[in-house]
């Protein structure tokens, strides 16, 4: 059995009481989903900003009346520090991944992101600490990675930020730092890599590739790709993540205060991804016969990404259970069904 089989079995048997933020959204959602179906109570904090009312709605049929008796809801914002400490109130576990996401759109809006994920972040903070929580866990980004070049990443090994969003992804891993020593408040920051599943936003200016390209496909639309396609990503299906969060929330003191990576290890180039989605497509009897059409390459992107997963397999006893083809096959139905 491994640590995560554990862990589930653990939980189910001596439920705890959970805060999401941005559980409206997908990765929010989709914690949201495992908790329930684990019987755990689950607080959840939202604001719609880029979650939506019928992730919601998709969690409470999928896990049924009994258990989402489980789940209570708080139309706040992580702006507002009342709304934070409403939420944090009788919290065991904080799993905290609010925040505005995307290179694009704090390109485009830097005071706003700026706003959400850096005082966002430090009133979640000092509302959990201020709680005594027994754990904060947070949704860090590979961004922080910026411009250095080395592969695969490595967490102690970082260079200059490229964006306004990935400033403010690493002001989140400082200011836990300095909760960490100046007030004794363990943290553990989970830096995703390109996370994808059901759930997630194919509409939209700042969709993310692989549900805007599975849309595209489905509608029989143009698929365009930001320059000649080797730029390359560690993608991670969203049950990766899952686990990661549950076994960091749950993790002992020695392995807190620190950052992991959330990724499978491995490459994938959009070149490669366009084809891992056309036989996916296939696989369900949906065809797409067209080529991409590239253009400039996206501002803010790096070229290559990466993660080494060492840390958090020894540290967390995290063991990615799908691989970038095995989580596209398994959301592709989604994307069939809600898509349209």
């Amino acid at each position: 059995m491994t640590r995560y089989e554990q862990l589930q079995d653990d939980l189910k048997n001596a439920p705890k009481t959970w805060l999401v933020t941005g559980v409206a959204g997908f990765i929010g959602s989709n914690l949201l989903e495992h908790l329930l179906k684990m019987n755990q109570t689950v607080v959840g904090l939202d604001n719609f900003a880029t979650g939506y009312q019928h992730n919601l709605n998709e969690v409470r049929a999928q896990v049924g009346p009994d258990q989402w008796q489980g789940f209570s809801f708080i139309e706040g914002d992580i702006r507002n520090l009342q709304d934070c400490q409403k939420a944090c109130k009788g919290v065991d576990y904080v799993l905290h991944q609010a925040a505005l996401g995307s290179v694009p759109r704090s390109i485009n809006d830097p005071i706003t992101t700026d706003r959400t994920n850096i005082g966002g972040f430090l009133n979640m903070l000092v509302a959990a600490r201020d709680a005594e929580v027994a754990s904060f866990t947070y949704a860090a980004s590979s961004s922080t990675y910026g411009d250095h070049p080395a592969l695969p990443k490595l967490e102690q090994n970082i260079g200059k930020p490229l964006s306004p969003y990935a400033v403010t992804k690493y002001v989140n891993e400082l200011y836990a730092d300095v909760f960490a020593k100046t007030y004794g408040f363990s943290t553990i920051g989970l830096r995703y890599f390109n996370v994808f599943g059901k759930r997630q936003d194919p509409n939209g200016a700042y969709a993310a590739v692989i549900p805007k390209w599975a849309a595209g496909m489905i509608q029989g639309d143009d698929i365009f790709i930001n320059g000649d396609g080797e730029t390359s990503r560690d993608f991670c299906f969203i049950e990766n993540a899952v686990q990661a969060n549950l076994l960091a929330a749950t993790a002992g003191q020695s392995a807190k205060n620190e950052v992991y990576n959330v990724a499978v290890g491995d490459r994938t180039t959009l070149n490669e991804l366009f084809k891992a989605l056309q036989s996916a497509l296939a696989e369900n009897r949906k065809s797409y016969g067209k080529t991409p059409v590239y253009q400039d390459f996206r501002a803010g992107d790096v070229r290559h990404s990466q993660a080494d997963v060492s840390k958090a397999e020894n540290k967390l006893g995290y063991a990615p259970q799908y691989r970038i083809k095995e989580g596209i096959i398994k959301a592709m139905p989604w994307y069939i069904e809600n898509v349209g």
